[in-house]
């Protein structure tokens, strides 16, 4: 018997995936350092210096007031030691074009982050762009193993197998719709709709494979709603003892070259969302990966259909 190539294997899954599930359903404000030491643009790099010795501090924000103007890292002071500039003051040395993530944004779009600016830190800020805490792969990967200790112990909760509750219902056509409506630039909610459907798909009895594979190719689409429409759109999902099928539609702007939209990388997110941590391009790229049939269809100032397909094998209804 020869696997389905569609299929994604349970070693790739669980290589891959289930890092990637945490990081879209942990958000930044769960994982990052609070209470975070601000320091002035004015005071001198020594005394920098002797705050990051006694507090162990690998990096801290510059603020003037509440208002975020620079970031200052070990690694600037021991430049400045070097220099025998210990006497300037940060303001000299810190970064002062500074790339920052929300408090409420998830644990994702602070890791496309790190991976595309290679920094070893990151500011938090709140929805009034005030400093609330710091974010580093350690506090990720700390996260993301609490998550996993949590995962244990809610292993008893309560599960129905999908399977039985569609073999306890005669019709000639059985299935379940989950529908949600995404408003255009709420990235405050941003990822709760595909928390939402992996979460019911997992208690409906689906594998963590497939509820992962969902879970991620929803957050993606959900995203695009967010980020790239005129007034945001709706996720309408189906669960069929056969397959599921996701569809995100929207009424504009639309994609004036579909072709192009599918290639990594490419983004029409403005400086602003870019700014804030999205619009890396990756979006539709991600979605192919983890669906076994996608269809996008678009028309300028109609809008846009994508089609998302994952077949259930029997493994799945067993």
């Amino acid at each position: 018997m020869t696997a389905d190539p569609r299929q994604i294997s349970d070693q790739v899954a669980e290589s891959i995936t289930r890092s990637e599930e945490l990081a879209y359903e942990l958000r930044i404000h769960e994982v990052m350092t609070k209470n975070v030491h601000c320091l002035s643009p004015d005071i001198t790099l020594e005394s920098a210096l002797e705050i990051f010795q006694r507090e162990r501090f690998s990096g801290a924000p510059v603020t003037r007031g509440d208002k975020l103007i620079g970031i200052v890292s070990i690694e600037d002071l021991i430049r400045a030691l070097r220099e025998g500039n210990l006497d300037d003051p940060i303001k000299s040395y810190m970064t002062k074009d500074v790339i920052s993530v929300r408090v409420y944004d998830p644990v994702v779009e602070a890791l496309k982050t790190f991976a595309r600016t290679n920094f070893g830190r990151l500011p938090v800020l709140d929805e009034n762009d005030k400093p609330v805490g710091i974010i580093t792969k350690g506090d990720i990967s700390n996260g993301l193993l609490k998550a996993l200790q949590r995962d244990y112990q809610n292993e008893e909760l309560i599960r129905y197998r999908a399977s039985h509750l569609f073999e306890d219902i005669e019709s000639h056509r059985t299935s379940l719709i989950l529908r949600y409506d995404i408003r255009k630039g709420d990235f405050i909610r941003g990822g709760n709709a595909s928390s939402n459907i992996k979460r019911a798909l997992l208690r409906l009895g689906a594998s963590p494979q497939v509820a992962r594979r969902c879970g991620i190719a929803v957050y993606e689409a959900e995203m695009n709603l967010i980020i790239h429409t005129d007034r945001g759109g709706t996720l309408r999902i189906e669960v069929e003892p056969h397959k599921i099928t996701m569809e995100a539609y929207d009424d504009g702007p639309g994609i004036e070259d579909v072709k192009l939209a599918m290639k990594p990388g490419y983004s029409t997110a403005t400086n602003e969302v870019r700014e804030m941590g999205f619009g890396a391009g990756m979006g539709l790229v991600n979605i192919k990966r983890c669906v076994d049939d996608m269809r996008l269809i678009s028309t300028l100032d109609r809008g846009t259909n994508l089609y998302m397909t994952i077949y259930l094998n029997d493994l799945e209804n067993s």
